[in-house]
């Protein structure tokens, strides 16, 4: 109900000002008619300065009834095609041009009281085709203004749609990226129980809560800064380090100009947990997790490389583009509409890597 409320709201707020801004294009279209039939009037030598009085009337007249044909026109604008706004154009132009050629000679005959005025039939035909000249004159331009005004309204619309299905997307994205997490925590937290330690199962349910409530709070439209990202991510290792103390290791190798560099919010989440899945969890022994960060021109470029098993090294395959790689990678395509790269594989002989690189944006 609130958002049908925002939106009848925004219509009334748009066509008020449309009608405000048709006002003062009406009135700025017979200030020039007035200029225009005055420079005329004096190559035919009709004193601009006598005759202003009787323009001011006249044209005046004439711009109550543009304004009406353009409310007109307004309210009808949804439900007619072009050529039947022409066609309407043409018909009000039709009805209007005798009662402006009225008005001028009314206008005309009470100047002239009490000198008797005698109807000039060839005068009030140019009057008349004068007059339906430039009534039509302006229903055209309006009609072209609203036209113009509606491409521009369905642009910024579809604009909104863009966005809101961007965010919806990026939503999506970002709690199945959660759940993946919580699966993988819960099994450790599982396993320490099992185990007896009841103490670091404990910590590790408070070190969840509160990395948890930190990354609910985050918005996946808005960036943060790179050093920020990190420092939630350290967050996550140390609940991971409950369960791999003994053999995982984490290393940054990040030089203090990028740390303000603006990344998606948790795009780091996924690829640290591939790493301690893939690598830690089926490693025996010490894997080393190693993230690293730097400037190149206008490219930030980030790698997070992990120890793979080494036994199994000449027959070790890539996971492959797992639930959390493949939202990265729909991040990031969703997020940089094709400007951000995104690569994974084997780095050297024992060693894994997964590649970002994004435009440097900086905070």
């Amino acid at each position: 109900m609130d958002k049908t409320a925002d939106i009848a709201t925004t219509t009334a707020d748009e066509s008020c000002s449309v009608m405000q801004a048709t006002l003062r294009l009406n009135l700025l279209y017979w200030l020039c008619m007035f200029a225009a039939d005055s420079l005329l009037g004096y190559f035919i030598n009709i004193d601009p300065i006598e005759s202003a009085s009787l323009k001011v009337v006249l044209f005046g007249f004439s711009a109550l009834m543009t304004y009406a044909m353009a409310r007109l026109l307004f309210r009808l604008r949804h439900r007619l095609s072009f050529l039947q706004k022409a066609f309407l154009c043409f018909l009000m132009a039709a009805v209007a041009a005798p009662v402006y050629t009225a008005i001028d000679f009314v206008n005309y005959t009470l100047c002239q009281y009490p000198k008797p005025v005698t109807l000039d039939p060839v005068y009030s035909g140019y009057t008349l085709i004068e007059g339906a000249s430039m009534l039509f004159g302006w229903s055209c331009l309006f009609v072209a203004v609203l036209d113009n005004f509606e491409v521009l309204e369905r642009e910024r619309l579809l604009a909104v749609a863009r966005k809101e299905a961007l965010a919806a997307q990026m939503q999506a994205l970002r709690y199945q990226i959660n759940p993946h997490f919580l699966f993988n925590t819960l099994n450790s937290i599982a396993g320490l129980i099992e185990e007896g330690a009841t103490t670091r199962a404990e910590r590790m349910v408070l070190s969840l809560s509160t990395f948890m409530r930190t990354t609910l709070s985050l918005d996946p439209m808005h960036d943060v800064p790179l050093a920020d990202e990190i420092a939630l991510q350290e967050e996550y290792l140390e609940i991971e380090r409950e369960r791999f103390s003994d053999r995982m290791s984490f290393k940054i190798d990040m030089p203090d100009e990028v740390c303000n560099a603006r990344v998606p919010s948790l795009i780091l989440q996924p690829l640290i947990e591939n790493a301690i899945k893939h690598g830690v969890g089926a490693a025996a022994g010490p894997v080393e997790i190693a993230l690293s960060a730097r400037r190149a021109a206008d490219r930030l470029h980030i790698a997070v490389e992990n120890d793979m098993p080494r036994d199994d090294a000449a027959e070790y395959r890539p996971p492959g583009m797992g639930v959390g790689l493949r939202n990265v990678e729909e991040r990031l395509r969703a997020s940089f509409q094709g400007d951000a790269h995104f690569s994974s594989g084997r780095a050297s002989s024992g060693r894994y890597r997964v590649a970002l690189d994004l435009p440097w944006r900086q905070a």
